[in-house]
C-alpha cells in the first residue's frame, strides 16, 4: 500500500461509520478523522425545524470537513475519515434542496462554495460505502439514544439511501468499495472484517 493512503468512510446516518473508522484505523495504524457531531451547535435545531436550519447546518459541516481535510494534507501516515466532504454536498445538501428544505438561493450559494473549497483538496484514494436498509438504520439510531435523532423521519433516511446509491454509482474518478452491513456485526464477525481489510489493501 501507499505510505500515505487516504480512505473515506461513506454512509447514511446510523450505519456504523464511526465504529468502522475506529476499527480500521486500529487495524492499519492510521489516523482516524471523526465527524463533528457531539459538539455540533445546529443538529438539535435542525431536526426540530429543517427549513430554518438547513443552510446553517450544511455550512457548519462544510467548514468542519474542509478543516479536517486540510489536516489530512499534512499527515505523515494513512488516514481514514468518518464521512467525506463530498457527501455533505451530493447527499445531504442536495437532498434538502430537493425536499424544499433548502431554497434555490441558499443551494446555489452553498454549492458554489463547495466547489471552490474542494478544488484545493486531495481526493480519497478509496471510498468505502457502508450500506444498510432503513429499518436497520432506525434500529441502530434508536439503540445509540441521541435525543436529537429521536424524531428522524424514516422517509428522510430512505431518501438519503436512494441518494447514496445514486452518488456512489456515478463516481468515476474515485474507486468505491461497497459493504452491506444489515447482517454484519463488526465486533463479532471478525473473519468478515478481516476480508474487508484484505479488499482495502487490494484497492490501495
Amino acid at each position: 500500500m501507499s505510505k500515505h493512503p487516504f480512505v473515506g468512510l461513506a454512509g447514511n446516518i446510523g450505519v456504523g461509520k464511526t465504529t468502522f473508522t475506529e476499527k480500521m484505523a486500529d487495524a492499519f495504524g492510521w489516523s482516524p478523522i471523526y465527524e463533528s457531531v457531539a459538539d455540533n451547535p445546529y443538529l438539535s435545531d435542525f431536526y426540530g425545524d429543517m427549513n430554518r436550519w438547513s443552510f446553517n447546518l450544511q455550512i457548519y459541516f462544510l467548514h468542519k470537513r474542509f478543516s479536517a481535510q486540510r489536516k489530512i494534507e499534512h499527515s505523515n501516515g494513512g488516514v481514514v475519515q468518518d464521512r467525506t466532504i463530498y457527501e455533505d454536498a451530493e447527499i445531504f445538501a442536495r437532498n434538502l434542496h430537493e425536499m424544499g428544505r433548502l431554497d434555490e438561493r441558499d443551494w446555489e450559494t452553498y454549492h458554489d462554495l463547495f466547489y471552490i473549497m474542494t478544488g484545493y483538496l486531495r481526493q480519497p484514494d478509496l471510498i468505502i460505502y457502508l450500506q444498510a436498509s432503513t429499518d436497520t438504520l432506525l434500529t441502530r439510531i434508536h439503540a445509540r439514544g441521541r435525543d436529537y435523532e429521536s424524531s428522524i423521519d424514516p422517509e428522510y433516511l430512505h431518501q438519503l439511501n436512494v441518494a447514496y446509491d445514486k452518488w456512489t454509482n456515478s463516481l468515476k474518478d474515485i474507486p468505491v468499495l461497497r459493504i452491506e452491513t444489515d447482517g454484519f456485526n463488526i465486533f463479532e464477525d471478525t473473519k468478515h472484517f478481516q476480508s474487508i481489510l484484505d479488499d482495502v489493501k487490494k484497492y490501495l
